[in-house]
């Protein structure tokens, strides 16, 4: 009798004990045979029990994600089919991915919904191709390029704008507790909920308690973590929480909360500039400013595409 199991990659992450994006950087690197059902990558039982017996007999080497950097690894050949890992939490990013399956031939695109800092690890560690980020630097009031500066060392890449974005604080519906700006969350009583370290929504939280000299510990809730804008904005709508960080989008879906906007976050894109991934970068620059594309991004409340598909930077 054949076996028909078959395992999802955040399935496969609790076998193996190994994080999301490994288990892409293996799908990737064809060390784990993969395909698509509809949206949804899946691995039968039989190739994830092989791919197990060769790390046993050492036939490959078996990947694992650490906290810490590693040495700086060549991002991988690809042969045949290219497979592209796209990191990032933001609806956009999976309205790209569906261009980029649709006009780009030999390119297959995997999704990881994790934030911007884990995201650019996972690029400076070969574990990933394209990444969003929207990082604020405090001290220079500059998105993104002080980071990329510091982890991308060594490395060619170029970025572009996805979008921009307004960012700012969800509050209870009629905010009856009066918060309008970052000094009111060190208020007594003032119940906060987080993001998770690492993404751009506490990065910039942090950047601002820095810049007003205010105690992080002293924040009721800053310890309470949600690993999405919508979990955020849910939080606050229940009553669980007076107030959270996150952007305009989830305010519009979550009801029971309204937002208070305090500056505009430049969201881009990063891509590695290796020979194998030229060609594909050329296309996925046409997409980003493609009438098809900017015609999709315009349906979603929230969005300034002015800048979209603008390279930013480029070493």
């Amino acid at each position: 009798m054949s076996n028909n199991i078959s395992y999802t990659p955040e399935e496969i992450t609790k076998l193996l004990k190994i994080s999301k994006l490994t288990v892409y950087d293996l799908i990737k690197k064809g060390d784990l045979p993969a395909y698509r059902v509809g949206k949804q990558m899946r691995v039968d039982d039989s190739d994830l029990t092989a791919y197990k017996n060769k790390t046993k007999s050492g036939s490959i080497a078996v990947h694992t994600a650490k906290t810490d950097f590693p040495h700086k690894q060549e991002p991988p050949v690809f042969t045949g089919t290219s497979t592209i890992v796209i990191t990032g939490q933001d609806i956009s990013l999976d309205i790209l991915t569906k261009h980029i399956e649709k006009n780009i031939r030999n390119v297959r695109p995997l999704r990881s919904y994790v934030g911007s800092l884990d995201s650019l690890i996972s690029m400076y560690k070969g574990e990933s191709d394209i990444v969003s980020t929207h990082l604020l630097d405090g001290d220079s009031g500059e998105y993104n390029l002080p980071y990329l500066r510091k982890l991308l060392i060594g490395f060619s890449y170029v970025v572009v704008n996805l979008v921009t974005r307004p960012a700012g604080l969800y509050v209870q519906k009629g905010n009856t507790k009066q918060i309008f700006t970052w000094h009111d969350l060190s208020r007594e009583g003032i119940i906060l909920v987080n993001r998770e370290k690492g993404s751009g929504a506490r990065i910039l939280l942090d950047e601002q308690l820095r810049i007003l000299d205010i105690q992080a510990s002293g924040l009721k809730g800053y310890d309470r973590e949600e690993s999405n804008h919508l979990g955020v904005a849910g939080r606050v709508a229940l009553g669980e929480a007076d107030v959270g960080v996150g952007i305009e989008k989830a305010a519009h879906i979550v009801t029971g909360v309204d937002f208070i906007p305090l500056i505009q976050e430049r969201y881009d894109l990063v891509m590695l500039k290796s020979p194998q991934n030229l060609s594909w970068i050329e296309h996925v620059l046409q997409i980003l400013k493609s009438d098809a594309f900017i015609h999709e991004l315009e349906s979603v409340q929230g969005y300034d595409l002015s800048r979209t598909g603008e390279i930013i930077f480029e070493t």
